[in-house]
């Protein structure tokens, strides 16, 4: 994959320092010296000094080429001017800009750009580690309406299926992982000790999930 990542602090460092490392080909753009020379000597990918919404900084780091595009600086405004750039005028596929102010998202989500707010991620997060300690959440989606969470069958668990604990849109039991193996059950599936239960579950329905699980 050919990705192009606009803003070199340390959100933008991190992503292509990963991508990177997994074998895709990173250009990161940034106007700031200082901030590029971050990426290290060890950094495979290209460097281009620039502005994220430039057309001949985009031309340089090869967006006609792009397969994804991540606008990760520190300002909305220019996250959003290069985003609408790369999706409306050079069609790169998938887009991703970063959000530091969450009120923007739905109009920016309206506008076909998928948005990344921090803010409301981190918000979300220690709102479900304070209210929810013993439900392990993995991973959300959109702006942590949903989650995926992962269970370890004890005692109490042992036994019961896997439509005893799902509930029609609010929660769905996705995957079970027995013996370092994972399945995708069905609702007749029962649940054995030491089985790790995944499930995606709304943020609205975590306290029924807890009365589902005892």
């Amino acid at each position: 994959m050919k990705a192009i990542i606009v803003g070199c602090g340390r959100v933008g460092l991190q992503v292509a320092r990963l991508l990177s490392n997994e074998g895709h080909q990173v250009t990161v753009i940034d106007y700031d010296p200082a901030a590029l020379a971050r990426l290290g000597p060890d950094f495979k990918g290209k460097i281009v000094r620039g502005v994220g919404f430039d057309r001949e900084a985009l031309l340089e780091a090869g967006i006609r080429q792009a397969d994804a595009f991540a606008a990760t600086s520190s300002s909305d405004n220019a996250n959003i001017v290069a985003a609408r750039i790369a999706r409306h005028i050079f069609h790169v596929p998938r887009v991703v800009a970063r959000l530091y102010d969450p009120r923007r998202a739905e109009i920016y989500q309206r506008l076909g750009l998928t948005t990344i707010s921090s803010t409301t991620w981190v918000a979300e997060r220690i709102r479900e580690l304070l209210t929810h300690a013993d439900l392990d959440s993995v991973m959300t989606f959109g702006r942590g309406e949903v989650s995926i969470i992962n269970v370890e069958v004890t005692h109490q668990l042992v036994g019961r299926q896997v439509k005893q604990i799902t509930v029609p849109g609010e929660v769905t039991v996705i995957a079970v992982t027995r013996k370092s193996q994972a399945i995708i059950p069905t609702l007749g599936t029962e649940f054995r000790l030491g089985d790790e239960i995944h499930l995606a579950v709304l943020a609205s329905a975590m306290d029924r999930l807890e009365e589902l699980l005892g």
